[in-house]
């Protein structure tokens, strides 16, 4: 081919390339620096909403990894995290994690350059009396003040300080996700709260008033999940919410019994009662006045909870106090005594599923409840119960006890698990079947399942907010 043909044959600014060839030429490594980014070939939104969901230092750090990147940053929804303090634990103090956080003395420079809009503030101010404490809270004010952080999509906030910082709120209108914590909220501020778009709320170590929590969720007109843990100045919480379907509450202290009320939830699907270790002392009553969807709860602490339904002073026993529309109920047992355990399954007659997680307390369950009354069958066990979770079992006398009345006397019983600390072999599960008298079974089609005890508090706690997660007990619910 002469150079008049090839000349010819070679693609022009209107003449397109030959079928192939542009993939040719990015594979020879002849295209631009981003031929063969797959990544930087996506829409401006889509690389924008990459980037707002990582730490906010590597965040910042894309406009160097090319031309295609370098205006990115500054357009896309700001994810900032600023501490100045370490983070504290109940046994040491840890460092925080540079990597995910930004020191104040960069803060204010990111908000200067980045004009909007942002997705998410985490700020972690120090207590009061500490270094620098009131420095960083006026400069927090500025920063929730500035254009930048206007429409925040979420906020999460520790001010270990007695009040709530006023301009924390300044994006309320804008919020779907919301967490605050180690503060106070002034009563003043009650009547004008209002989250037309908020889904999520955490309260934790909070002074709220009664008066002040019930304007607080009045103003959630779409909430759909709420935790409230450690609130002080309010002994009893009144929930009344037309879309929540999620609620994990958890109450401590020494000097106050709790109580949780459920006044009117329509929607409600779970109540989770997270439990921070073997020896909480919390005394709650749970109320549940109007919940007609619910179909998950626990874990409940045998020796201290007490759960009512429909009405105040109704009989433990009676089957008005039953509760027919739950399907996974979770019981915290010292292990003592298993009629506690099976009182309160005659309130749950439609049960499929039962946790029993074994933990040491300083009380004996026997204090609760009557004795077990073998001529009066427990529904659940006779038509619904499919599935029994022991955990952890460390096959002691007494687990064994529990383990072998499910055994004999769930009727329609699928599956029995066991979560354990050693390693099993043939030879110790034929130990163990022997000691379930698994030949005498009332259900012909249970299997037993013999695995190693995983720790699942945290993932439990996550789990509130998480609605896609069918079964928060389960410890392969991250599978």
């Amino acid at each position: 081919m002469g150079k008049r043909e090839a000349a010819a044959a070679a693609p022009g600014p209107d003449k397109p390339e030959p079928h192939g060839a542009a993939e040719k030429r990015a594979r020879s490594g002849h295209g631009d620096e981003t031929a063969d980014d797959f990544i930087s070939g996506l829409p401006d939104v889509v690389l924008g909403s990459i980037i707002s969901l990582l730490p906010t230092k590597d965040g910042g750090r894309t406009p160097v990894l090319s031309r295609r990147w370098r205006h990115l940053w500054r357009s896309a929804p700001l994810n900032l995290a600023a501490t100045l303090a370490p983070v504290r634990t109940s046994s040491r103090c840890v460092p925080a994690r540079t990597s995910f956080r930004v020191l104040p003395s960069a803060v204010s420079e990111i908000i200067s350059q980045h004009p909007g809009p942002a997705r998410r503030f985490y700020l972690r101010c120090p207590g009061a009396g500490d270094p620098g404490a009131d420095d960083l809270c006026a400069q927090a004010e500025s920063w929730l003040h500035s254009p930048a952080l206007a429409n925040l999509e979420e906020l999460d906030i520790s001010y270990a300080n007695p009040q709530l910082l006023p301009s924390a709120l300044r994006s309320a209108s804008t919020l779907l996700v919301a967490k605050m914590s180690h503060c106070g909220f002034p009563n003043e501020i009650g009547p004008s709260m209002n989250f037309p778009l908020l889904k999520q709320l955490s309260l934790m170590d909070v002074y709220i008033s009664e008066d002040v929590f019930h304007d607080l969720l009045s103003g959630c007109h779409a909430l759909e999940s709420l935790y409230v843990s450690k609130v002080f100045g309010v002994r009893c919480l009144r929930i009344s919410s037309p879309k929540i379907r999620s609620i994990g509450f958890y109450f401590h202290s020494s000097k106050q019994k709790g109580e949780l009320v459920i006044e009117d939830a329509p929607r409600l699907v779970r109540l989770l009662i997270p439990y921070y270790g073997a020896y909480d002392d919390d005394c709650v009553t749970i109320r549940v006045v109007r919940a007609p969807k619910l179909e998950i709860l626990g874990p409940l602490l045998l020796v201290v909870s007490k759960l009512l339904v429909s009405q105040v002073g109704i009989s433990p026993v009676s089957s008005a106090n039953s509760m027919r529309t739950v399907k996974i109920l979770a019981l915290r047992s010292s292990g003592h005594e298993l009629d506690p355990v099976l009182n309160i399954l005659r309130r749950f007659p439609c049960l499929e599923q039962l946790y029993v997680i074994f933990h040491k307390h300083n009380e004996q369950d026997k204090k609760n409840g009557p004795r077990y009354d073998p001529l009066h069958p427990i529904e659940c066990l006779q038509t619904h119960l499919k599935r029994v979770v022991f955990r952890p079992f460390t096959g002691n006398d007494k687990q064994y006890e529990f383990a072998r009345f499910f055994v004999l006397n769930a009727v329609v019983l699928n599956k029995v698990e066991f979560e354990g600390f050693g390693d099993y072999n043939s030879v110790s599960l034929a130990y163990q079947h022997s000691f379930l008298q698994v030949e005498n079974r009332a259900s012909r089609d249970a299997q037993f399942e013999f695995r190693r005890y995983i720790r699942t508090e945290h993932q439990f706690v996550e789990h509130i907010h998480d609605l896609s997660v069918v079964d928060p007990f389960s410890s392969h619910s991250q599978d």
